[in-house]
């Protein structure tokens, strides 16, 4: 079956039911953090931004948790921002990356510039199309990082998965298909991701890039503009990552994160929550020092005194400190006025993070850390080298992702929050998937 094929034909029923679910988590962890970034700052410069370079055109749609109607390239460049300001969207590892904090608010976008036009998506075929954007998103990621040498952000790649979906929504053909994915892949931002995890600003993986591009590209193609080939689709020496869409699905293998920082933080947070269910006393008051031992690109976090919220979340030591002192790490514990916590600081500070060889050769099939405790009385605790909570083989269970959710989506007060998640998880069986997530669309404050 061709990409086109695929994209094409494809229903969403004709995935497994374990596809299925994990598809309408990955919506729901995506819109419940972007929920939770609604008021953080990068969200609302955003929103600006687009309100004032994106004011209107052929195509607009309202802003997520906002309301106002923008040009879709202005909501694409909002939307992204906002999922991926609050790192705790699910991830992929063959990848190194995220499809859905691209594709989610790209999709929501299209859908709602369609609907204000007449033309109404089905649920079913809004999870269709998000189906579509996810799975070969992620292949489009597996594809470039088996070709560069370069680790590169998620924007890098995610935009095909925008491309793919959007076509399917749009009714491409394959000309204009193939026209797409060049300009997309052409256009889309190879960004050099060690910088921000080294140097962390509001760039972060890129997904604001990503949701412009790829629906720029589909308008693009759509009034004639050519561009193909697409190399990471259509060169031979890629050609095994895409020989078995729509048979095999890399969604299946999605991680979900408890905490809204660097999936390379979260195994030390991992580790402490196992320590201290075996360990009660494990608490600020009886701890001396922490020293963390993991991979390479781990120990690059550091992070014990951040001086933003981007810092907090690209951090290790900040984020395990906040854990051991407020027993939660949500979007209060790495935003606004915990950056300058002194609990958390004063705790940060005894935290020791460093490389260790045996962890790093395991890195990146596996992602592991180490920690070992001394506590104020001279005991010293180790624990085993420990994967992080959400992976497919440490999933997180059903009440777990809807503690999770409910965390983050908060701010939404309790009616709107449980009428969004009624609504995805109803999403398949709605007339009109619009008019059903309809609460995502309105202002929050």
């Amino acid at each position: 079956m061709s990409l086109f094929q695929f994209c094409r034909d494809f229903d969403f029923f004709d995935a497994p039911l374990k596809t299925q679910q994990i598809l309408k988590n990955s919506l729901l962890d995506i819109v419940g953090v972007m929920a939770g970034a609604v008021s953080n700052d990068t969200s609302q410069l955003m929103r600006r931004f687009a309100k004032l370079h994106y004011p209107d055109g052929t195509y607009t749609s309202r802003l997520v948790f906002d309301g106002q109607r923008v040009n879709v390239l202005g909501a694409a460049w909002a939307g992204g921002f906002s999922a991926d300001s609050l790192d705790a969207h699910e991830g992929h590892f063959l990848s190194k990356g995220h499809a859905g904090a691209t594709v989610v608010p790209a999709l929501l976008t299209l859908a709602d510039a369609l609907h204000a036009q007449g033309k109404d998506i089905s649920g079913h075929e809004f999870l269709t199309a998000l189906c579509i954007g996810y799975e070969t998103g992620l292949r489009a990621g597996v594809a470039l990082m088996a070709t560069s040498a370069t680790y590169h952000a998620s924007g890098g790649f995610s935009a095909m998965g925008v491309v793919c979906a959007g076509a399917r929504l749009l009714g491409f053909d394959e000309q204009t298909f193939r026209h797409a994915l060049g300009i997309a892949e052409y256009f889309s931002a190879r960004c050099p991701m060690m910088r921000v995890v080294q140097a962390p600003t509001m760039l972060r993986d890129a997904h604001g890039s990503g949701a412009f591009v790829g629906l720029n590209a589909l308008l693009m193609a759509k009034e004639g503009m050519t561009g193909a080939p697409a190399e990471t689709v259509e060169d031979p020496t890629v050609a095994a990552h895409w020989t078995d869409i729509g048979k095999r699905w890399e969604i299946d293998s999605q991680y979900f994160k408890p905490w809204p920082v660097c999936r390379w933080a979260q195994p030390a947070l991992t580790a402490m929550l196992a320590l201290q269910q075996e360990h009660p006393e494990l608490n600020a008051q009886a701890i001396e020092t922490i020293r963390v031992e993991t991979f390479y690109e781990s120990m690059c976090l550091q992070g014990h005194t951040p001086s933003n919220a981007d810092e907090a979340q690209y951090a290790l030591a900040f984020p395990l400190a906040a854990l051991i002192v407020r027993g939660k790490v949500g979007p209060d514990e790495v935003t606004g006025a915990a950056i300058n916590a002194q609990d958390i600081l004063s705790m940060s500070v005894r935290i020791e993070v460093v490389e260790a060889a045996d962890i790093s050769a395991r890195f990146p099939d596996e992602i592991l850390s180490r920690l070992t405790i001394t506590l104020k009385n001279g005991t010293v605790i180790t624990s085993p080298i420990t994967a992080a909570k959400g992976d497919p083989h440490t999933a997180l269970t059903v009440e777990e992702l809807d503690q999770k959710y409910e965390l983050f989506a908060v701010g939404l007060g309790q009616n709107r929050s449980q009428a969004v998640k009624k609504a995805i998880t109803q999403l398949d069986q709605s007339a009109s998937a619009i008019t059903a997530l309809a609460p995502i669309f309105d202002s929050v404050g």
